[in-house]
Protein backbone atom coordinates (compact mmCIF):
# COMPACT_ATOMS: atom_id res chain seq x y z
CA UNK A 1 0.00 0.00 0.00
CA UNK A 2 1.63 3.89 -0.98
CA UNK A 3 2.52 5.84 1.57
CA UNK A 4 3.36 9.66 1.54
CA UNK A 5 7.43 9.49 1.67
CA UNK A 6 7.76 13.15 2.15
CA UNK A 7 9.01 14.62 5.27
CA UNK A 8 9.49 18.11 3.76
CA UNK A 9 8.59 19.75 0.71
CA UNK A 10 11.52 21.34 -0.94
CA UNK A 11 11.61 20.83 -4.75
CA UNK A 12 9.27 19.13 -7.49
CA UNK A 13 12.06 17.13 -8.49
CA UNK A 14 11.74 15.26 -5.35
CA UNK A 15 8.27 13.94 -6.60
CA UNK A 16 7.42 10.91 -8.90
CA UNK A 17 4.11 10.65 -10.78
CA UNK A 18 2.90 7.88 -8.27
CA UNK A 19 3.77 11.04 -5.45
CA UNK A 20 1.69 13.62 -7.90
CA UNK A 21 -0.82 11.66 -8.97
CA UNK A 22 -1.73 10.43 -4.48
CA UNK A 23 -1.52 14.54 -3.95
CA UNK A 24 -4.31 15.40 -6.59
CA UNK A 25 -6.19 12.38 -5.33
CA UNK A 26 -5.98 14.23 -1.66
CA UNK A 27 -7.01 17.00 -2.84
CA UNK A 28 -10.17 15.83 -3.96
CA UNK A 29 -10.83 14.26 -0.63
CA UNK A 30 -9.98 17.23 1.26
CA UNK A 31 -12.16 19.28 -0.71
CA UNK A 32 -15.08 17.40 -0.26
CA UNK A 33 -14.37 17.28 3.69
CA UNK A 34 -13.80 20.99 3.63
CA UNK A 35 -17.40 21.73 1.81
CA UNK A 36 -18.61 19.14 4.51
CA UNK A 37 -17.12 21.04 7.22
CA UNK A 38 -15.44 18.07 8.54
CA UNK A 39 -11.42 19.10 7.93
CA UNK A 40 -11.86 21.44 11.30
CA UNK A 41 -10.19 19.63 13.83
CA UNK A 42 -7.91 17.63 11.71
CA UNK A 43 -4.64 19.11 13.43
CA UNK A 44 -5.85 20.65 15.98
CA UNK A 45 -3.16 21.29 18.52
CA UNK A 46 -0.36 21.72 16.03
CA UNK A 47 1.23 25.06 15.45
CA UNK A 48 2.96 26.22 11.88
CA UNK A 49 5.65 28.51 11.86
CA UNK A 50 4.90 31.01 8.47
CA UNK A 51 8.41 32.36 8.12
CA UNK A 52 8.26 35.16 5.24
CA UNK A 53 11.49 36.54 4.49
CA UNK A 54 10.19 37.94 1.68
CA UNK A 55 6.85 39.67 0.45
CA UNK A 56 4.39 37.58 -0.22
CA UNK A 57 0.19 38.03 -0.09
CA UNK A 58 -1.52 34.91 -1.71
CA UNK A 59 1.06 32.51 -0.59
CA UNK A 60 0.96 33.40 3.18
CA UNK A 61 -2.27 33.70 3.42
CA UNK A 62 -3.21 30.90 1.46
CA UNK A 63 -0.96 28.75 3.97
CA UNK A 64 -2.41 30.17 6.76
CA UNK A 65 -5.54 29.98 5.86
CA UNK A 66 -5.09 26.32 5.12
CA UNK A 67 -3.52 25.74 8.79
CA UNK A 68 -6.76 27.63 10.35
CA UNK A 69 -8.94 25.94 8.42
CA UNK A 70 -7.61 22.89 9.68
CA UNK A 71 -7.67 23.47 13.12
CA UNK A 72 -3.98 24.44 14.05
CA UNK A 73 -2.45 27.73 14.83
CA UNK A 74 -0.19 29.86 12.83
CA UNK A 75 3.01 32.12 14.37
CA UNK A 76 4.62 34.26 11.95
CA UNK A 77 7.34 36.33 10.83
CA UNK A 78 7.21 38.70 7.69
CA UNK A 79 10.46 40.58 6.06
CA UNK A 80 14.04 40.26 7.33
CA UNK A 81 13.55 43.50 8.97
CA UNK A 82 11.38 41.63 11.71
CA UNK A 83 13.63 38.70 11.70
CA UNK A 84 16.83 38.32 14.18
CA UNK A 85 18.41 37.62 10.49
CA UNK A 86 18.79 41.28 10.45
CA UNK A 87 20.89 41.06 13.28
CA UNK A 88 23.04 38.63 11.78
CA UNK A 89 21.51 35.45 12.69
CA UNK A 90 22.59 32.83 10.10
CA UNK A 91 19.03 31.18 9.03
CA UNK A 92 20.22 27.79 10.28
CA UNK A 93 20.21 29.27 13.84
CA UNK A 94 17.03 31.22 13.17
CA UNK A 95 15.37 27.73 12.43
CA UNK A 96 16.81 25.99 15.55
CA UNK A 97 15.03 28.54 17.67
CA UNK A 98 11.72 28.18 15.76
CA UNK A 99 11.91 24.40 15.63
CA UNK A 100 11.38 25.19 19.58
CA UNK A 101 8.27 26.84 19.03
CA UNK A 102 6.22 24.98 15.88
CA UNK A 103 5.48 21.46 14.56
CA UNK A 104 6.08 22.46 10.85
CA UNK A 105 7.43 25.51 9.34
CA UNK A 106 7.00 27.31 6.15
CA UNK A 107 9.44 29.71 4.40
CA UNK A 108 9.81 32.21 1.79
CA UNK A 109 13.02 33.96 1.38
CA UNK A 110 14.84 35.62 -1.07
CA UNK A 111 17.88 33.37 -1.52
CA UNK A 112 17.68 30.46 -4.03
CA UNK A 113 18.15 27.39 -1.55
CA UNK A 114 17.37 28.86 0.96
CA UNK A 115 14.66 26.23 1.87
CA UNK A 116 16.95 23.37 1.90
CA UNK A 117 19.32 24.86 4.16
CA UNK A 118 16.29 25.12 6.71
CA UNK A 119 15.24 22.16 6.44
CA UNK A 120 18.54 20.83 7.11
CA UNK A 121 19.06 22.56 10.26
CA UNK A 122 15.70 20.55 11.88
CA UNK A 123 13.75 17.92 12.56
CA UNK A 124 10.59 19.49 12.01
CA UNK A 125 9.07 19.16 8.70
CA UNK A 126 9.57 22.09 6.06
CA UNK A 127 7.43 23.56 3.04
CA UNK A 128 9.86 25.59 0.62
CA UNK A 129 6.80 28.52 -0.11
CA UNK A 130 9.48 30.19 -3.01
CA UNK A 131 13.36 30.58 -2.84
CA UNK A 132 14.55 33.32 -5.23
CA UNK A 133 14.40 32.39 -8.76
CA UNK A 134 14.33 29.04 -7.90
CA UNK A 135 11.40 26.77 -6.98
CA UNK A 136 8.16 26.90 -5.84
CA UNK A 137 6.68 23.23 -5.44
CA UNK A 138 3.46 23.69 -3.63
CA UNK A 139 2.50 26.61 -6.23
CA UNK A 140 3.25 23.98 -8.82
CA UNK A 141 0.75 21.20 -7.24
CA UNK A 142 -1.59 23.91 -7.02
CA UNK A 143 -1.05 24.72 -10.81
CA UNK A 144 -1.51 20.99 -11.86
CA UNK A 145 -4.26 20.40 -9.73
CA UNK A 146 -6.13 23.68 -11.49
CA UNK A 147 -5.37 22.26 -15.05
CA UNK A 148 -6.62 18.54 -13.92
CA UNK A 149 -9.75 20.27 -12.76
CA UNK A 150 -10.49 22.98 -15.64
CA UNK A 151 -9.30 20.43 -18.62
CA UNK A 152 -10.78 17.20 -16.81
CA UNK A 153 -7.54 15.07 -17.51
CA UNK A 154 -3.47 16.06 -17.32
CA UNK A 155 -2.75 13.82 -20.59
CA UNK A 156 -2.65 14.60 -24.98
CA UNK A 157 -3.10 18.80 -24.10
CA UNK A 158 -0.79 21.80 -25.01
CA UNK A 159 -0.16 24.25 -22.34
CA UNK A 160 1.53 27.41 -23.24
CA UNK A 161 3.79 29.61 -20.49
CA UNK A 162 4.21 32.92 -21.57
CA UNK A 163 6.20 36.26 -20.43
CA UNK A 164 9.23 35.33 -18.21
CA UNK A 165 10.31 31.91 -18.38
CA UNK A 166 14.37 32.58 -17.07
CA UNK A 167 13.15 33.84 -13.69
CA UNK A 168 9.66 32.51 -13.18
CA UNK A 169 9.87 30.13 -10.14
CA UNK A 170 6.34 29.20 -10.57
CA UNK A 171 7.17 28.25 -14.30
CA UNK A 172 10.22 26.74 -13.20
CA UNK A 173 8.52 23.83 -10.51
CA UNK A 174 5.32 23.38 -12.85
CA UNK A 175 7.59 21.98 -15.89
CA UNK A 176 9.39 20.02 -13.64
CA UNK A 177 5.74 18.27 -12.47
CA UNK A 178 4.54 18.23 -16.13
CA UNK A 179 7.09 16.04 -17.32
CA UNK A 180 5.27 12.72 -16.27
CA UNK A 181 2.34 14.19 -18.24
CA UNK A 182 2.09 13.59 -21.71
CA UNK A 183 1.54 16.88 -22.73
CA UNK A 184 3.09 19.76 -25.34
CA UNK A 185 4.18 22.58 -24.21
CA UNK A 186 5.00 25.70 -25.75
CA UNK A 187 7.65 28.02 -24.26
CA UNK A 188 6.56 31.88 -25.46
CA UNK A 189 8.80 34.46 -24.37
CA UNK A 190 11.23 37.14 -25.64
CA UNK A 191 14.67 35.51 -26.06
CA UNK A 192 16.02 37.39 -23.11
CA UNK A 193 13.70 35.44 -20.92
CA UNK A 194 13.54 31.90 -22.21
CA UNK A 195 13.15 29.31 -20.52
CA UNK A 196 17.11 28.16 -19.06
CA UNK A 197 18.46 25.50 -20.38
CA UNK A 198 19.23 23.79 -17.53
CA UNK A 199 14.84 23.29 -16.86
CA UNK A 200 15.14 21.85 -20.76
CA UNK A 201 17.76 19.10 -20.17
CA UNK A 202 15.63 17.82 -17.72
CA UNK A 203 12.70 17.58 -20.07
CA UNK A 204 14.61 15.03 -22.40
CA UNK A 205 13.16 11.81 -22.73
CA UNK A 206 10.73 12.64 -20.60
CA UNK A 207 6.61 12.27 -21.48
CA UNK A 208 6.78 16.10 -22.15
CA UNK A 209 7.30 17.60 -25.50
CA UNK A 210 8.09 21.13 -26.00
CA UNK A 211 8.87 23.78 -28.57
CA UNK A 212 9.94 27.58 -28.15
CA UNK A 213 8.52 30.49 -29.88
CA UNK A 214 8.37 34.49 -29.56
CA UNK A 215 5.10 34.52 -31.09
CA UNK A 216 2.58 35.64 -28.99
CA UNK A 217 -0.55 34.20 -31.11
CA UNK A 218 0.63 30.85 -30.34
CA UNK A 219 -1.54 30.82 -27.75
CA UNK A 220 -3.90 29.94 -30.18
CA UNK A 221 -2.49 26.74 -30.43
CA UNK A 222 -3.18 25.78 -26.80
CA UNK A 223 -5.68 24.68 -24.64
CA UNK A 224 -4.19 26.12 -21.36
CA UNK A 225 -2.08 29.56 -21.14
CA UNK A 226 0.20 29.83 -18.44
CA UNK A 227 0.84 33.99 -17.96
CA UNK A 228 3.31 35.05 -15.70
CA UNK A 229 4.30 38.65 -15.16
CA UNK A 230 7.90 40.29 -15.71
CA UNK A 231 9.74 40.33 -12.62
CA UNK A 232 11.15 43.27 -12.00
CA UNK A 233 12.54 42.25 -9.00
CA UNK A 234 14.76 39.36 -10.47
CA UNK A 235 16.40 41.59 -12.75
CA UNK A 236 19.77 43.03 -12.18
CA UNK A 237 20.03 45.99 -14.37
CA UNK A 238 16.61 47.65 -13.99
CA UNK A 239 17.28 49.18 -17.80
CA UNK A 240 16.29 45.70 -19.16
CA UNK A 241 13.37 45.30 -16.97
CA UNK A 242 12.14 48.50 -18.07
CA UNK A 243 12.67 47.26 -22.14
CA UNK A 244 11.02 44.12 -21.63
CA UNK A 245 7.83 44.59 -19.25
CA UNK A 246 5.71 45.68 -21.58
CA UNK A 247 6.95 42.72 -24.07
CA UNK A 248 4.04 40.38 -24.20
CA UNK A 249 0.14 41.42 -22.89
CA UNK A 250 -2.75 39.08 -22.92
CA UNK A 251 -6.48 41.10 -23.20
CA UNK A 252 -10.18 39.48 -23.97
CA UNK A 253 -9.55 39.87 -27.72
CA UNK A 254 -7.15 37.97 -27.82
CA UNK A 255 -7.98 35.28 -25.41
CA UNK A 256 -11.22 35.56 -27.75
CA UNK A 257 -9.41 34.81 -31.19
CA UNK A 258 -8.51 31.61 -30.26
CA UNK A 259 -10.74 28.89 -31.87
CA UNK A 260 -10.08 27.05 -28.48
CA UNK A 261 -11.60 27.20 -24.85
CA UNK A 262 -8.27 28.41 -23.86
CA UNK A 263 -7.95 28.07 -20.06
CA UNK A 264 -6.08 31.12 -18.73
CA UNK A 265 -3.63 30.26 -15.44
CA UNK A 266 -1.83 33.46 -13.62
CA UNK A 267 -0.32 32.55 -10.57
CA UNK A 268 -0.82 36.36 -9.65
CA UNK A 269 0.02 39.34 -8.50
CA UNK A 270 -0.27 40.40 -11.99
CA UNK A 271 0.81 43.78 -13.63
CA UNK A 272 -0.32 44.59 -17.28
CA UNK A 273 0.89 41.48 -18.74
CA UNK A 274 -3.14 40.41 -18.06
CA UNK A 275 -5.46 42.77 -18.85
CA UNK A 276 -8.58 42.90 -16.66
CA UNK A 277 -11.01 42.32 -19.42
CA UNK A 278 -9.89 38.89 -19.22
CA UNK A 279 -11.75 38.16 -15.63
CA UNK A 280 -15.19 38.02 -17.17
CA UNK A 281 -14.45 35.10 -19.00
CA UNK A 282 -15.88 31.94 -18.13
CA UNK A 283 -12.44 30.13 -19.07
CA UNK A 284 -10.60 32.46 -16.92
CA UNK A 285 -9.15 30.05 -13.93
CA UNK A 286 -6.33 32.06 -11.89
CA UNK A 287 -8.87 33.28 -8.93
CA UNK A 288 -10.06 29.44 -9.01
CA UNK A 289 -6.23 28.93 -8.79
CA UNK A 290 -5.94 30.79 -5.37
CA UNK A 291 -8.99 29.10 -4.29
CA UNK A 292 -7.49 25.76 -4.88
CA UNK A 293 -4.15 26.73 -3.50
CA UNK A 294 -6.01 26.43 0.30
CA UNK A 295 -6.84 22.92 -0.31
CA UNK A 296 -3.43 21.86 -1.71
CA UNK A 297 -2.24 23.19 1.11
CA UNK A 298 -3.90 21.98 3.69
CA UNK A 299 -3.12 18.71 2.30
CA UNK A 300 0.32 19.02 2.26
CA UNK A 301 0.28 20.30 5.68
CA UNK A 302 -1.36 16.93 6.72
CA UNK A 303 0.94 14.74 4.93
CA UNK A 304 3.70 16.17 5.73
CA UNK A 305 2.70 16.07 9.56
CA UNK A 306 1.46 12.21 8.88
CA UNK A 307 -2.19 13.17 9.56
CA UNK A 308 -4.60 10.46 8.12
CA UNK A 309 -7.29 11.72 5.81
Amino acid sequence: MYQFPHKNILDTDQFTKQDLDFILEKTNIMKELLHSGKSFGLLHGKLLASLFFEASTRTRLSFESAMERLGGRVISTVGFQFSSISKGETLYDTMKMVEAYADIAVIRHPVEGSSRIAAGAVKMPVINAGDGAGQHPTQALLDLYTILSEKGTLENITIGFVGDLKYGRTIHSLIKALKFYKVHVVLISPEELKLPDDYKKNLLGSALSFEETTDIKKIWDCDVIYVTRIQEERFPDHKEYDRLKETYKVNKELILASKKNTTVLHPLPRVTELSTDVDDLPNAAYFKQAEYGVIVRMVLLCLCLGKEF
